[in-house]
């Protein structure tokens, strides 16, 4: 992964889509891939561990929010289909959306067996949403979208959520301002601070925000490995042996690790991860007119 970074208090610069689109499409259908994991030595139950923390915390918000299995799930940048399918053994109907071919292939694969599985290989900003969504989940798509796009496709997308439904996001983050990939592999990471700006924009309350803790530990694994290779020599680096072990001891530490960088006053690992519980104003409007 080549590129430059940016760092702004401001507006970002503008990502490139095709670009983005050439890294997805040559993109590994694994569950590793998707979730940026690869190359640093650890197993493959070390993405497994990741999604299965990642589902009790969906699940714990999607109870809080009182959203109905009755309803229409809408799945925005699907991936490889975990998600998705998640979705469909939980909810009646679940429409997912994916770009990549090679990740939509392997999302097919997954959610073969699901009748209530709308699956799309579709541009997110060219999709028209025709039902009705309890709720709108954005696993890790707004960081591959400028500004002015994430606002649009909001903006289009909330007056299709039903009464009380959410919107969803689980978006990598940084402190403060935003950081900007380029190169091969182009995103905007952005703080709590500019996502609840463009929520705000978007006539979006942001109702709860909570970090993604299994995300943090595996950057914190990641970052750990990069530091590695900067400086062992390389035949010295051993990857497999000292990301297997990393893995390891990541697991035995657990959430308590996450709390020593800001008991220590140390930025680390540099990119967080939020998910975000969004509604619509006008629901909230209501609810206490009510």
């Amino acid at each position: 992964m080549t590129g430059a970074e940016s760092s702004s208090s401001g507006a970002a610069p503008l990502i490139d889509y095709a670009t983005v689109s050439r890294y997805w499409s040559k993109a590994k259908a694994s569950i590793m891939g998707p979730y940026m994991m690869d190359g640093f030595g650890f197993p493959a139950s070390a993405g497994s561990y990741r999604f299965d923390a990642e589902c009790e915390i969906v699940e714990r918000l999607v109870r809080s929010a009182g959203i109905d299995s009755d309803g229409v799930v809408l799945d925005l940048g699907s991936g490889v289909g975990f998600w998705a399918e998640y979705f469909a053994q939980r909810f009646r109907k679940v429409v997912a959306i994916e770009a990549s071919v090679t990740l939509y292939q392997a999302m097919e694969a997954r959610c073969a067996q699901y009748a209530n599985a709308t699956l799309l290989n579709d541009d997110v900003l060219g999709f028209e949403p025709e039902d009705r969504y309890s709720m709108i989940f954005l696993g890790g798509m707004l960081m591959y979208l400028n500004e002015k796009d994430v606002i649009a496709l909001l903006e289009k997308l909330t007056p299709f959520l039903e009464p009380g439904g959410i919107v969803l996001c689980r978006e990598s983050t940084v402190r403060s301002g935003t950081l900007t990939r380029q190169g091969d592999y182009q995103v905007v990471y952005r703080s709590l601070q500019t996502y609840s700006s463009l929520f705000s924009k978007c006539g979006l309350s942001l109702e709860h925000v909570e970090i993604n803790t299994p995300y943090f530990l595996m950057q914190m694994g990641c970052e750990i490995i990069k530091n590695w290779q900067t400086i062992a020599p390389e035949p010295l680096q051993a990857i497999p042996l000292v990301g297997g072990l990393t893995y390891r001891l990541l697991r035995m530490g657990g959430t308590m690790l996450t709390r020593f960088p800001d008991a220590l006053g140390i930025d680390f690992p540099e990119l967080t991860n939020h998910f975000f519980v969004l509604q619509r104003n006008s629901d909230l409007q209501a609810g206490a007119r009510s």
